[in-house]
């Protein structure tokens, strides 16, 4: 009896290995290198491809590799697993990156790693996703770096890191991802995602470097993460491009510390849909040019919307990045006239002039700010801003401005209000407001 309980676990434990073997798929197996000089694109692709038309499984980075590529596809059933030491890094060869983060709008940035009506895509692990962003850059100046200048304005050739549209049950953990030249994760239009426990440290002076965009997206959570961005760390949003896939909603946002040379948590500018039933809470923010943001410039809502128990640090930084360190900033204004040009992108078909929808039911409670500047609350008309709820809110400005400048960029006509420092430094909470 104990002889063939003995030959049962042990063919028990020999199934259990083939079966594992069998379901991942390393990708050296499948040609790549990971000498960080080969672009080993076409090897990896190979490798989820076959793991997706198996049923699925893991398409595994060994560590002590880098891996150089140009533009892959992700695909059903994978789980990408970056092993600790292992780096994926995109080529930064610019001519490689042909297909267009928005469609048909190829002016602000192609695609690297994407994935287009998938399920059950997961990317974990200890290894970094690299994103090569500084390669794209120009001049570096004191807390930027300049944008190479491009032969074709509707052509921006500057890769995003993770694009992924329609996914169905999406995971990213633990991995760590790095200078992103422009948008890092972004998610359009996808249905039950998980960010849990991530490091994504973009360079805070590359512009357009986004850390997350959740973008016409519903039931996501983030959680655990460390974010370094030089524009918006986690941003909420719909883009016309994606108008398809409907409003944004049910997100939630807990226990992750942020740095931003913009805006490091906010909802717009971008949304011609609808943005409810958001909540933000148990964060920190150091050293952003403004804290919690809500920058409605566009025909879309934004109602229901909590933030509690925040620590947020401020400050100024130049003209380049939105903002003059508003630790609470609460705006709906018409975004400033277009061109036909863009006139598809960012105004409702074949206009170039638009308008901006109700921002209400915002809570903010427990939040405590150091900062240079006071929280601003305003609308382009009375009642377009409402219900704008503050329970135990407290602001320190530091410094001896004479003046509060608030940025409303963008927006019709001036893009800064002027306010006198009436002394609101000594109030709990330092607020100027304009038709609210």
């Amino acid at each position: 009896m104990l002889k063939r309980l003995f030959f049962w676990l042990v063919l028990s434990l020999l199934t259990v290995g083939t079966v594992a073997a069998q379901s991942t798929y390393n990708v050296t197996s499948f040609g790549a290198k990971g000498d960080g000089k080969t672009d080993d694109a076409v090897a990896i692709q190979k490798a989820i491809d076959k793991c997706s038309k198996d049923g699925g499984g893991m398409v595994l980075f060994p560590r002590n590799h880098v891996f150089i590529s140009g533009p892959v596809e992700l695909k059903s059933n994978v789980e990408i697993h970056l092993e600790s030491t292992a780096t994926w890094k995109a080529n930064p060869d610019e001519s490689i990156y042909k297909l267009s983060a928005f469609g048909e709008n190829r002016g602000e940035g192609m695609l690297w790693l994407y994935a287009n009506d998938a399920d059950n895509i997961s990317i974990t692990g200890k290894g970094t996703i690299h994103g090569n962003g500084i390669a794209f850059m120009g001049a570096e100046l004191e807390d930027s770096y300049e944008l190479k200048p491009l032969a074709d304005q509707s052509f921006d050739p500057r890769p995003h890191v993770l694009t992924l549209t329609d996914v169905r049950n999406l995971t990213i953990r633990d991995v760590t991802i790095r200078e992103g030249a422009y948008w890092t994760v972004h998610l359009i239009g996808c249905n039950e995602a998980v960010i849990d426990g991530i490091n994504l440290l973009n360079n805070l002076k590359i512009r357009n470097g986004d850390g997350i965009d959740i973008d016409h997206s519903k039931n996501v959570r983030i959680a655990n993460c460390h974010i370094t961005s030089g524009d918006d760390c986690i941003c909420l949003k719909n883009r016309r491009e994606f108008e398809k896939y409907g409003s944004c909603h049910d997100i939630t946002v807990t226990n992750c510390v942020m740095s931003s040379r913009s805006c490091a948590i906010k909802i717009g500018s971008e949304n011609m849909d609808s943005i409810y039933n958001v909540v933000f809470d148990n964060c920190i923010i150091t050293g952003s040019n403004r804290g919690l943001g809500i920058q409605n410039r566009d025909e879309g809502t934004v109602t229901d919307v909590v933030f509690s128990n925040i620590q947020l640090d401020c400050r100024l930084w130049s003209d380049v990045w939105w903002g003059k360190a508003e630790p609470i900033y609460v705006t709906s204004y018409p975004r400033a006239n277009g061109n036909h040009k863009d006139a598809n992108w960012r105004f409702p078909k074949g206009q170039i002039e638009g308008r901006c929808g109700e921002v209400s039911r915002i809570y903010f409670n427990n939040i405590t700010a150091l900062s240079e500047n006071a929280c601003f609350v305003g609308g382009d008309v009375p009642g377009k801003v409402k219900d704008i709820y503050f329970n135990n809110v407290r602001v320190n400005i530091i410094g001896n401005q004479k003046e509060f400048l608030m940025d409303k960029r963008p927006c019709k006509g001036e893009g800064f209000l002027r306010f006198k420092n009436d002394g609101a430094g000594e109030q709990s909470l330092p607020l100027y407001t304009e038709n609210f």
